[in-house]
């Protein structure tokens, strides 16, 4: 096993970052646009003047919510670590370089993976000021992560809803240096990932040579549980919550399927907190599929092919996954904490890889843990 683990799926929050963030650093134009921070009911609050609502300042997990003690058996555990008190007290410790290595130090990891603040943006409710907000959370985060290079691969955040602008970010980024993946949000009734108005943005990730993300969550409608009586919304809420990684499935069979892969062989994609235990079917399934009625798209191989060629996936907790390690590739996958977010498993990711990962053989959790990520990301190799 690896001396620590790296965890291929973090985060970095909107309501975590310094609260002069956007408005010190946007266009005179833009300032009055951007998010900032006010006082609330309970606390401070970011908040923009088009309306977007974005949680409590330092609040719990990305929407900044008040954490509640008993709530949810996670968030407990890391409120007994102090973050959520050190959060009320102006502590920022996901977001001040030295705090947030003590906090992977914590939890055995040795190098975290950060996606950033695509969820933010979709609710600023303004699409032109969201690709300003976007460039300056990644020229931050770049600044962020150069602190700790060996510790630290941010994943910078490009727009989805203006293809031109997705474009001309990756192509900023990629040459401005610092981070080391590009994620594209998932676009609320948006064109499928197969659709040609997608390529030119395949096209620019693959010339950046950084691996393309698209992370669970993100853009997928919730039901009106307002609408609803009480147990039905709790019931709609349960499927929604339970099932909400499996939609990547449709993100994979799009890329695949639309041939995205077959273009532009050496581009790497991660769907990312997607969970790996529904995947072998799925790869499964779109070969027999392939075989039996769809020979005539423009793939030259079988669709799992691409998959053990290009993809990655990563998962928390996921016991079924781990006996499946087989079908979906030893070299395909990768452990992440979720931190800190409440269905995160910081700080006892060490328990839980023990747990779930204790029977496979040491060389199978060193590449899940450790050297899938370190040679995907750039971590230093062990």
């Amino acid at each position: 096993m690896p001396k620590g683990v790296i965890s291929a799926d973090c985060h970095i929050d909107l309501i975590w970052l310094p609260p002069d963030l956007f408005t010190d650093n946007a266009p005179a134009a833009m300032k009055d646009r951007m998010p900032y921070v006010t006082d609330g009911p309970i606390g401070p609050v970011w908040v923009s003047n088009g309306g977007g609502q974005f949680g409590l300042q330092n609040g719990m997990g990305s929407a900044g919510r008040e954490y509640v003690p008993g709530v949810i058996h996670r968030s407990d555990r890391m409120a007994e670590q102090g973050l959520y008190e050190d959060g009320k007290n102006g502590i920022r410790r996901l977001t001040e370089p030295e705090l947030r290595i003590k906090d992977q130090d914590l939890d055995g990891v040795v190098g975290e993976v950060l996606y950033g603040i695509l969820g933010a943006a979709g609710r600023l409710n303004d699409p032109d000021a969201s690709i300003v907000m976007m460039q300056i959370y990644n020229d931050w985060l770049a600044d962020f992560c150069g602190t700790y290079p060996d510790r630290l691969a941010g994943i910078a955040s490009i727009p989805g809803h203006d293809i031109a602008a997705a474009v001309a970010e990756i192509e900023r980024v990629a040459a401005r240096g610092g981070v080391r993946g590009l994620e594209i949000p998932s676009v609320p009734d948006g064109k499928p990932l197969y659709h040609k108005h997608w390529d030119p943005v395949f096209a620019a990730a693959a010339a950046s040579k950084l691996p393309l993300h698209f992370h669970t969550g993100g853009g997928t409608k919730a039901p009106d549980f307002a609408s609803m009586e009480p147990l039905e919304a709790r019931q709609a809420f349960a499927v929604f919550i339970t099932a909400f990684q499996m939609l990547m499935s449709n993100k994979l069979m799009e890329i695949i399927f639309g041939g995205k892969l077959e273009s532009h062989p050496d581009l790497k994609v991660v769907i990312g907190e997607s969970g790996i235990g529904w995947i072998p079917y799925i790869l499964e399934h779109m070969d027999l599929e392939w075989e039996d009625q769809f020979k005539d798209l423009t793939l030259k191989m079988k669709p799992s092919e691409y998959w053990y060629r290009q993809c990655y996936a990563t998962f928390q907790s996921d016991p079924v996954g781990m006996k499946l390690v087989d079908n979906l590739g030893e070299d395909n996958i990768m452990w992440g904490s979720d931190f800190p977010h409440p269905d995160g498993i910081w700080p006892d990711s060490q328990e839980f890889i023990e747990r779930e990962m204790g029977h496979l053989p040491d060389a199978i959790r060193q590449k899940t843990t450790y050297d899938n990520a370190a040679k995907l990301y750039g971590f230093p190799q062990q």
